[in-house]
């Protein structure tokens, strides 16, 4: 027997596949896992003891960076959050909403904004790039533009989510054609039907991994823990320069007079889309008790 340290790539029916050095071991866990209410999920970097046929138990899983239930799967590095220019024309409220969370839960969220050649990218660039997160405007059609995104990927656990229709699934084939994924239908490579398991599963994309999961299209925002009113301008990271700048301690940057935020906004600092989808997010929140969220 010996003890190895992987990653677990997929979780069916009581069995875990873990990839450790160039090779996927089928294994078992610990009834301890169950007691201790642990449950594995793709993405979780484990410990395995392998026997000599090949078989292995899940013996540890190690400390998580962060997890997420929807999709099922931890150790998260980046969410790239695909927008479109047209057809559909993405939805900054649910963008937002995406980036808050994983602002929250320590994920580096990107920004992708496809069909560069079908419309005018402008507004969108402006919007997000005001904020310092990271932005790659690009055409599926058109490998040179995806370059730069594959590279930001290499060596990284991700995610992609956006709405139905913005390219994902082209994206992903621009970056590396060996996924061979239907357009429109990403996870139609496993060849689940529509009444399956919501697995998620690692695959390998530019030296990393990405995340395929029935819910690929975007994180599931209605089952999404809510953001507590206490901690949702710490997710619009445009905020924090002008934290402690308010007239009033603890501002909640909302109706407060002399909000320096709201003043940034004003004078076009901050981007009104993002400062109403703060607004949007921070009124379904701010009168909640602790046991509804």
């Amino acid at each position: 027997m010996k003890i190895v340290q992987g990653i677990v790539l997929r979780s069916i029916g009581g069995f875990y596949y873990v990839e450790a050095a160039d090779t996927v071991y089928t294994c078992r866990a610990r009834g301890i896992f169950r007691r201790q209410g642990i449950t594995p999920v793709a993405g979780d970097r484990v410990t395995i003891s392998v026997e000599e046929d090949g078989t292995g138990m899940l013996e540890e899983v190690l400390e998580r960076k962060n997890v997420l239930v929807r999709p099922p799967v931890a150790n998260l590095d980046v969410l790239v959050l695909v927008a479109s220019v047209c057809h559909p024309r993405t939805n900054t409220l649910v963008l937002d909403k995406m980036i808050a969370v994983a602002e929250k839960k320590g994920i580096c969220p990107i920004i992708v904004i496809n069909k560069s050649d079908l419309g005018d990218p402008a507004e969108l660039e402006t919007i997000y790039r005001s904020t310092g997160l990271e932005c790659f405007t690009v055409s599926a059609t058109d490998p040179r533009s995806l370059e730069p995104l594959r590279r930001r990927l290499a060596g990284q656990v991700c995610v992609f989510a956006g709405n139905s229709g913005v390219g994902k699934s082209s994206i992903l084939n621009g970056i590396d054609p060996s996924l061979d994924l239907s357009t429109g239908e990403i996870s139609e490579k496993l060849g689940r039907g529509r009444h399956t398991t919501r697995t998620a599963t690692l695959y390998h994309l530019a030296d990393g991994y990405v995340v395929d999961t029935p819910g690929f299209s975007s994180l599931d925002m209605e089952q999404v823990e809510l953001i507590d009113k206490e901690e949702l301008a710490d997710c619009f990271r445009e905020f924090e320069s002008y934290v402690g700048k308010c007239r009033f301690i603890g501002c909640a940057h909302y109706r407060e007079p002399d909000c320096a935020v709201r003043q940034a906004v004003d004078n076009g600092e901050i981007a009104e889309s993002r400062y109403t989808s703060y607004v949007t997010m921070y009124e379904a929140v701010k009168d909640k008790k602790e046991w509804e969220k």
